[in-house]
C-alpha cells in the first residue's frame, strides 16, 4: 500500500508540474512576456516545483531532514545523473553564457549554502537572503533577455509549450495553473508520507530517503525535460534545464523551506560534514568539464553517471554499516579521489593548449 501512494505521489508531482508549467508558460506568453525569460525562470523553475512542494511540505510537518536531504540529493542528482545521462545519449553543447553566467551563481549559491550551514542551521533571515538573491536573478534575466538576439529567442520559444485553441484563453490557464499546484500539494503528501514509512520499515533515517528516494522522484521532471532534449538535439536545453533548476533548489526551494519552518531549518552533521561538500564539489566540476572543448563528451557523462552510482552505494553501505564499507571508502579515497582530481586537471587545461595553439 505505502509503495502505491509513493507511485501515486509521484505520477501526481511530475503531472502537477506539467500542467503548472503549461498554464504558466502560457499566460506568460500570453501576456506578452518574452519567451526567453519564460524559459529561463517559468519553465526552468517548474522542473523544480515537486522539490518545492516536497520539502515546505516536510518542513511543516517537521520532517527538516527530508527537506534538506531532499535538495542536496536533488542537485547532485541533477548534475552526476541527469546531465550525464544526456551527454551519454548525445554530447551536450555548453553555450558561453552557461559558463559566463549561470554555472558561477550556481556556484556562489551553493558556497553561500555552505556558509550559512556552518552553524548548523539556516536561520529564518538566512531563508529571505536566499529569496531575495532569487528574485535579483530572475529580474537580472528579465533585463538581459531584452538585449538577446532573435536567434536566441526562437531557440527559447522553440522549446515552450506550442499554441493551441483549448487553452488559449487566460481563465483555462489559471485554471491550469490552480490545478498543477493542487497535484503538486496532493503528490508532496503523499511522497513524503510514503517516504516516511519506508524509511521506518527499513530501518534507515529521514536523511537517507531524502538524498535518494525522494531526490530522485522529485527530479523526474529534470529527467524527462533534459533527456528529451539530448534526444531531439535541442540547443542549451539540456544542460540549461538542469544548472537553472539547482540554482532555484538552493535559492527558491530551500529559502522558502527555511521560511515556512517554525524554528529554521536545522541541518544535521551528516549533510554538513559529507552531502554538503559532495554537492559543492560536483558543482566546482561542472566548470573545467564544460571548458573542456564547450561540451560534455560522451566519455564525461558516463564518468558522471559512475560517481552518482558510487555516491549512491556509499550512503546504502553508510546507513546499514555494512562491512564492506571500510573497504569501499578506502578504494574511494585511495584511487577514484586522486583520479578524479588528475582528469579535472587535464581536462581545464586541454582548451588552455589548444588555444595557445591558435596564438601567433
Amino acid at each position: 500500500m505505502q509503495f502505491l501512494v509513493f507511485l501515486g505521489g509521484l505520477l501526481a508531482l511530475v503531472a502537477g508540474a506539467e500542467v503548472l508549467v503549461r498554464g504558466a508558460s502560457r499566460l506568460a506568453l500570453s501576456f506578452g512576456i518574452s519567451p526567453l525569460v519564460v524559459g529561463l525562470t517559468i519553465v526552468a523553475f517548474g522542473t523544480s516545483a515537486p522539490e518545492v512542494a516536497v520539502s515546505v511540505g516536510a518542513a511543516l510537518e517537521g520532517r527538516t531532514d527530508i527537506a534538506i536531504g531532499n535538495v542536496v540529493g536533488s542537485n547532485i542528482f541533477n548534475v552526476l545523473f541527469i546531465l550525464g545521462l544526456s551527454a551519454l545519449i548525445t554530447p551536450l553543447a555548453v553555450n558561453e553564457q552557461i559558463i559566463r553566467q549561470e554555472v558561477p551563481i550556481m556556484i556562489g549559491a551553493s558556497l553561500l549554502l555552505m556558509a550559512f550551514a556552518l552553524d548548523g542551521r539556516l536561520g529564518f533571515w538566512e531563508s529571505c537572503f536566499l529569496l531575495a538573491i532569487l528574485l535579483v536573478h530572475a529580474g537580472f534575466l528579465m533585463l538581459q533577455s531584452r538585449r538577446a538576439s532573435q536567434a536566441t529567442r526562437d531557440d527559447y520559444e522553440h522549446d515552450l509549450v506550442k499554441a493551441s485553441r483549448w487553452d488559449g484563453h487566460w481563465a483555462v490557464q489559471l485554471l491550469l495553473i490552480a490545478a498543477g499546484l493542487g497535484l503538486l500539494v496532493i503528490g508532496s503528501q503523499w511522497l513524503v508520507s510514503a517516504a516516511t514509512a519506508f524509511a521506518r520499515s527499513l530501518g534507515v533515517s529521514d536523511l537517507v530517503i531524502g538524498l535518494t528516494i525522494v531526490a530522485a522522484g522529485t527530479s523526474l521532471p529534470e529527467v524527462a525535460t533534459s533527456v528529451l532534449a539530448a534526444v531531439r538535439k535541442q540547443r542549451d536545453i539540456a544542460i540549461g534545464n538542469v544548472i537553472g533548476s539547482n540554482i532555484f533548489n538552493i535559492l527558491g526551494c530551500l529559502g522558502l523551506t527555511g521560511v515556512v519552518a517554525a524554528d529554521g531549518l536545522p541541518i544535521g552533521d551528516g549533510v554538513l560534514n559529507f552531502d554538503l561538500w559532495v554537492m559543492l564539489a560536483v558543482t566546482f566540476a561542472c566548470l573545467p568539464v564544460f571548458l573542456s572543448g564547450y561540451e560534455i563528451a560522451r566519455w564525461e557523462g558516463g564518468v558522471f553517471v559512475g560517481y552518482y552510482a558510487a555516491y549512491g552505494a556509499y550512503i546504502v553501505l553508510t546507513a546499514q554499516q555494512h562491512a564492506a564499507l571500510p573497504a569501499f571508502g578506502a578504494a574511494m579515497l585511495s584511487f577514484v579521489l586522486p583520479l578524479t582530481i588528475v582528469t579535472l586537471v587535464l581536462v581545464t587545461l586541454r582548451p588552455v593548449r589548444r588555444s595557445g595553439k591558435r596564438g601567433p
